[in-house]
Parts: structure tokens; C-alpha cells; sequence
């Protein structure tokens, strides 16, 4: 009995750390919000913790989201992160250093020409820009592209419950953005292969 509980615990203590990073204008915030918000709408504990600057547009957006099982045991400022979402690459670099090897990384190829260390990283490119602009005709929803491809990957939260979370994160003002961020999400989710990159071991169990 005691070795099961121990092992119970364990498992329910497991936390899955997410860096976003991007400029002012693209959404980095919103998309913290939709993951964290998800992850409690779906019964997990989650810290949320976020930076930018004075400047609305082309300074750094950063954001930090933790989901456990259990209760989350990490800092705000977190030193070493599961994954990350960037999507510009021009705060990259500070980032890199927190990730752990083996961390999964969904990159906006649209602005992205750095190197990305994929022997060191599970790298996933998203063409988030382009399909946002060209395909989807809504240069506002970069970070949706990218969020829903992001949840498809790892399924850190289920894709409907981060379109509900993103509907209760808009304010009022914008809730006129929901159909199109809803669109950007579940676009996002089918440009990559749904789980490649599981998050929860009950997940990566499920998955084909």
C-alpha cells in the first residue's frame, strides 16, 4: 500500500513548465492566458506569471504557465522549463538557457531564421505568421496559430477547453476576436501531428 501511494503522489506532482516570448502586439499574453485558464478549467493547479514592457508594440511580451497535478511547486521566475513557445525570435536568447534538454520547442517559422539546437530540443516549426495572415486573413491571431499547435502537440490541455478559455479571456471589448481566435486555434492544432510531443504520461499512453 505504501508503495502505491508513494507512487500516486509522484505522479500527481508532476508539473510541465511553459515559456512564451515574443513582441508587444502578437498575442504572447492572451496565449498564456487561454493555456492556463484551459488547464483549470480542466481541474489542474496552475501558476501564470507575465512580463512586457511599457511599449505596446515591438517590445518583449514575456509569460511564464505552470500545470501540475498537484500543487505547483515552482517559483514565478522558473529556472528550468519543459517548454517553450517563441514567436519572435528576438528575446530567444535568454530563454534557451532555461530549457531542459529534451524540451519541446514550437517556433514561429515565419520569423524564425536562428538556429535552434534540435539535437538538444524537440524543435517544432509553425508558420504561424503566414497561416494567420495569408491563410486565415487575421494578422491578430499569430499566437492562437501558434497556442493551438502547441496544445496539439502536447496535449498539456485538451484543444476545446483552450477555445472556451480563450472566450473567457477576452474582455468585452473584443469579444468580437472569438470566432477568428477560435478558427486560429483549431488551424494551429492541424498543422502538426496531434501528440507527438505528450505532456502527461496518461496522455502519451492514449496516444497512437
Amino acid at each position: 500500500m505504501t508503495e502505491q501511494l508513494s507512487t500516486t503522489e509522484q505522479l500527481s506532482s508532476t508539473e510541465r513548465e511553459l515559456l512564451l516570448t515574443g513582441i508587444g502586439g502578437q498575442g504572447v499574453q492572451l496565449a498564456a492566458q487561454v493555456v492556463a485558464r484551459a488547464a483549470a478549467l480542466e481541474g489542474r493547479n496552475v501558476m501564470l506569471f507575465g512580463v512586457y514592457s511599457g511599449v505596446m508594440r515591438g517590445g518583449n511580451s514575456d509569460a511564464t504557465v505552470v500545470v501540475a497535478d498537484g500543487p505547483v511547486q515552482a517559483p514565478p521566475i522558473v529556472s528550468h522549463a519543459w517548454s517553450a513557445l517563441v514567436l519572435h525570435p528576438r528575446y530567444w536568447e535568454p530563454l534557451r538557457a532555461r530549457l531542459v534538454p529534451g524540451a519541446v520547442v514550437v517556433v514561429n517559422s515565419s520569423l524564425f531564421e536562428e538556429p535552434v539546437d534540435r539535437e538538444r530540443w524537440r524543435v517544432f516549426d509553425v508558420d504561424a505568421t503566414r497561416v494567420a495572415t495569408e491563410d486565415l486573413e487575421n494578422p491578430m491571431a499569430v499566437s492562437m496559430v501558434a497556442t493551438g499547435a502547441y496544445v496539439s502537440l502536447t496535449g498539456l490541455v485538451e484543444l476545446d477547453a483552450a477555445v472556451t478559455a480563450m472566450e473567457e479571456s477576452l474582455p468585452s471589448y473584443r469579444r468580437q476576436h472569438a470566432e477568428g481566435n477560435a478558427t486560429a486555434l483549431r488551424a494551429g492544432a492541424d498543422l502538426v501531428d496531434r501528440l507527438a510531443a505528450p505532456a502527461w504520461p496518461a496522455v502519451a499512453a492514449a496516444s497512437p
